[in-house]
């Protein structure tokens, strides 16, 4: 096979109809993706309760506050790993072969975590998953786009239905891994989100080579072998090094799961500040491209902000599901792990009608900084609502209402800052640099967990009033800040809108 092939002989290697209309390769990737977030939603669902549960109960005894913080820096190394998975797939296999290998890995973590083999194994799954997800989750997004000529009228339809497939796999996942995990056993829920991924991984295997022709099947800036050699050396001792690194500070007592946590919480916020130093210092980058990226930093701190409160969801409200909530309701008995569920119904639901709205608008709709403004608002009234309960209830098991409206509260935030956000990113970084703007987003969100990871270690039922009021409060305050400076903003975004 030659080594250089046009996006044109990609595009014709796609067989261009069967899904919806859509090229067949997206039917590849729409259930590669969805039993991939089956899995990963599905077992997020469980962890917390897993991690905090008596071991006499099935869980592994660990602390409220530690697990908390745990899940909080997993989810922060999992948005990390994404800069790997796309400088290998760049550089060494291509995007289809490390989907495959990330698949792979994902599979493992949660068989590793089906067995009943306590916290090493919890820490296993955790190493494989992270790495699995930073290899597949990235590289999927970008081989939708390889199905698509530049110029082709699908192509946003296409990336709808993909992210439809998302959000089917996350909704659904709780109901089914959560109900087993939760009813029967948690090694059980933790074995069927191996099976989701092991489905995703039959239907890629025997689909690709079909339905994704060309796409993604070479690496588009492959090392040399010499390259190759001297790369896969200094990763290898690399990983040794650091490997008994690891292991003799952990013997000696040094290195606690208390300052791994804080050393991967502070790696979270200077690695994205690295990339504005560096991106801002280079000579690349213009003098016109310097001032936009001055306007990005605060959507940027927004996006921080707003992810914190965000990805509480599936720590501190998921803790307040299963121990401050009334299960029963209407005559249903419900799981805690189904509040997990909110997020992505919510998105499926309302996505259309904020399309919708921005297209009805048009020229009249606020500009991205003030969507940036909306959706931070927003997310401080979630949690605001949550200090509404104990003056309503006092400290009986509250409704489950509460958790449903502040969900529904952080989407409407979502869907003005998310959908934006990246397209901000691309838009305003400079153009030597465009190629790793996806990954400087998806760090907002690495940020924002190691950040969480520091922060949720503060929550308590006895102070619940206190901790959704101050961090509601600072995201609104901030959000009116962001309104107030938009003008600014948009100066020095030197005409991009």
């Amino acid at each position: 096979m030659k080594s250089n092939i046009s996006k044109e002989e990609i595009v014709q290697s796609v067989p261009q109809t069967g899904f919806f209309g859509q090229p067949k390769g997206l039917l590849t990737l729409f259930f590669t993706e969805f039993w991939e977030r089956f899995s990963y939603y599905g077992m997020r669902a469980l962890l917390l309760y897993y991690m905090y549960t008596e071991v006499t109960d099935g869980g592994l005894g660990i602390d409220e506050s530690l697990a908390r913080s745990i899940m909080a820096i997993y989810g922060s190394l999992v948005y990390m790993s994404g800069v790997i998975g796309g400088w290998i797939a760049d550089r060494v296999f291509g995007m289809q072969q490390t989907v495959f290998y990330g698949g792979v890995l994902i599979m493992l973590g949660h068989i590793v975590l089906a067995l009943p083999a306590g916290k090493i194994a919890l820490f296993v799954s955790m190493f494989l998953i992270v790495m699995g997800t930073g290899l597949l989750t990235p590289n999927v997004s970008n081989l939708v786009g390889d199905l698509y000529s530049p110029n082709d009228l699908r192509r946003d339809s296409g990336f709808s239905i993909f992210y439809m497939g998302i959000n089917l796999g996350a909704f659904i996942a709780p109901f089914i891994v959560g109900t087993l995990g939760q009813t029967y056993n948690y090694h059980l829920g933790f074995g069927a989100a191996a099976i989701g991924m092991l489905i995703g991984l039959i239907v890629f295997v025997i689909t690709r080579k079909q339905y994704l022709g060309l796409a993604g099947l070479q690496a588009p800036n492959p090392l040399k072998d010499k390259e190759k050699k001297k790369v896969f050396r200094r990763i290898g001792i690399g990983t040794i090094v650091l490997a008994i690194l690891l292991i003799v500070t952990s013997t000696a007592g040094i290195m606690t799961i208390d300052r791994f946590i804080l050393i991967v919480s502070i790696l979270g916020v200077v690695i994205p500040t690295l990339y504005f130093i560096i991106m801002y210092r280079s000579p690349k980058t213009t003098a016109d491209e310097k001032s936009r990226l001055i306007a990005y930093i605060p959507l940027f701190i927004a996006a921080i902000i707003f992810w914190s409160i965000a990805e509480q969801g599936a720590i501190v409200l998921a803790e307040y599901a299963d121990k401050r909530t009334q299960l029963s309701f209407l005559g249903f008995e419900l799981k805690s792990s189904w509040f997990q569920s909110l997020t992505p119904l919510y998105i499926i639901l309302l996505s259309p009608l904020f399309a919708g709205l921005w297209m009805k608008l048009g020229k009249r709709q606020p500009s991205t900084s003030k969507k940036f403004s909306y959706g931070l608002i927003f997310a401080g009234l979630s949690f605001l609502i949550m200090t509404l309960p104990p003056f309503i209830q006092g400290t009986e098991l509250v409704s489950p209402i509460w958790l449903v409206l502040s969900f529904l509260f952080v989407i409407f935030g979502e869907l003005c800052l998310s959908p934006v956000g990246l397209s901000a990113t691309t838009k305003l970084a400079p153009a030597a640099f465009s190629a790793q703007t996806m990954s400087l987003w998806f760090l907002s969100n690495a940020a924002a967990q190691g950040i969480n990871a520091q922060i949720v270690k503060f929550f308590s039922f006895d102070h619940e009033v206190l901790y959704f009021g101050v961090i509601g409060s600072v995201a609104i305050i901030f959000g009116i800040i962001l309104y107030l400076l938009s003008p600014t903003i948009q100066k020095y975004m030197r005409g991009i809108h």
